[in-house]
């Protein structure tokens, strides 16, 4: 094997992840990984066997079915009816943005947190604007409240599911050992944006008891809502009981794609298929590095008890988060082969996904409630994120450091 193109091949993949493409080429994150699988294959570095048990099929399948059951609930107009009642309230501009970064962080602990932004964000924004206030604050509180909320539970986001099926974790204990952190994250969100955009919560707002310029909002589709609530239900006891996940989430998925009203086509449209692909092509490119040797040689040089540390994990989520994204950091963490235990795999799955926060291109979820919003017509700078983020980042890395180092001593 030749290990300078396999490392070649991995620092080109990464610094398309951090850049978000190649320069030159119309070729995004994802094509940047699939091009490196493809080049590893097609010079013998990656046989069909190592690419074979590189990806991590169950994970994969996990994550397909939770895709589909978000789109249930998409479809059903749930997030737009939750959206729409949000802006319609009669509270006041704190209120709402309250109401928006706990119905956000709630549902993002058992939904995707990627599609409750990218449903809610437009309906948030349209409302409000009808209202007169000034939209910036509830999308960057929607935003991070998602991120939040994801950190809770193990089907929150893409990286805990990968982190839970390295470490076999389970779900309740992961919710008690993350799930305060997340909370507290939440509150952080709340206060910090509360507190550093009063002026714009309050400026030019209409009456909180006239709902002026909005309309009641229309109920979900009762059927295929129950039916996704159902689907919900089943899917935290798969996570609960002994039983293969992966198969079960199968089925659970096979369940809610039976449908007289909504069509495969309109279902299967709602699932992200590049973002499965991405995951894929990462894993071979990372598989592929550690059969070659290098990892295990940069493991030693380093020392993997440096690298198992709290302090590591949180600079590396910091960092790596805003530059080559959470998953793609997360993927290169678990193939290190630093054999984590339970505590470490909490550390990294509270500080990659909080780290998230921080900057616009921390999480998907912070791009896409920007571009929702700009394609409203209402723009959210670099700088109008991080005013935000950075203090709610800080601070709830602060107390998610301290609470590990109680909770799991």
């Amino acid at each position: 094997m030749n290990q300078g193109l396999v490392v070649t091949v991995f620092v080109l993949v990464y610094a398309a992840m951090a850049l978000g493409r190649w320069p030159g080429l119309a070729l995004d994150r994802t094509g940047a990984a699939v091009i490196g699988a493809i080049v590893l294959v097609a010079v013998g570095a990656a046989d069909t066997a190592l690419v074979l048990s590189s990806i991590d099929f169950s994970t994969l399948v996990i994550l397909f079915a939770l895709m589909v059951l978000s789109a249930q609930f998409a479809a059903s107009g749930f997030f737009e009816w939750c959206a729409e009642a949000i802006a319609a309230t009669r509270a006041s501009p704190t209120r709402i943005l309250t109401i928006v970064v706990a119905v956000g962080g709630t549902l993002a602990a058992v939904l995707t947190n990627d599609v409750v932004v990218w449903a809610m964000t437009p309906v948030l924004v349209r409302g409000l604007v009808a209202r007169r206030l000034d939209p910036k604050p509830y999308v960057v509180a929607l935003a991070m409240a998602a991120n939040a909320g994801s950190a809770a539970t193990l089907i929150g986001n893409p990286q805990n599911l990968l982190i839970a099926g390295a470490g076999k974790l389970e779900f309740w204990p992961f919710i008690a050992a993350c799930g305060v952190p997340a909370l507290v994250a939440l509150v952080l969100v709340r206060v910090v944006v509360g507190g550093l955009s009063r002026r714009a919560l309050h400026s030019d707002a209409a009456s909180p008891s006239s709902g002026a310029g909005t309309e009641a909002p229309s109920p979900p589709e009762r059927a295929a809502l129950a039916k996704g609530a159902f689907a919900a239900a089943a899917v935290i006891a798969v996570f609960t009981l002994p039983v293969d996940r992966a198969h079960w989430m199968l089925a659970v998925a096979g369940l809610l794609l039976l449908s007289r009203r909504l069509s495969t086509r309109r279902m299967l449209s709602m699932v992200d298929w590049h973002l499965l692909l991405l995951f894929a092509a990462l894993f071979v490119v990372t598989g592929t590095l550690a059969a070659s040797g290098v990892t295990a040689r940069a493991v030693a040089a380093l020392g993997a008890d440096t690298l198992r540390a709290p302090a590591t994990f949180a600079l590396a989520a910091l960092v790596g988060s805003n530059t080559i994204g959470n998953v793609p950091l997360v993927i290169v963490m678990l193939s290190a082969g630093l054999d984590l235990g339970t505590a470490q795999l909490y550390a990294l799955a509270l500080f990659s996904t909080l780290s998230g926060n921080l900057l616009v291109v921390g999480s998907l979820a912070n791009i896409i409630a920007v571009e929702r919003a700009g394609a409203e017509g209402v723009t959210i700078s670099f700088a109008d994120y991080a005013r935000l983020g950075v203090p709610v980042t800080l601070a709830s890395f602060v107390f998610a450091w301290v609470w590990l180092q109680i909770v799991l001593v």
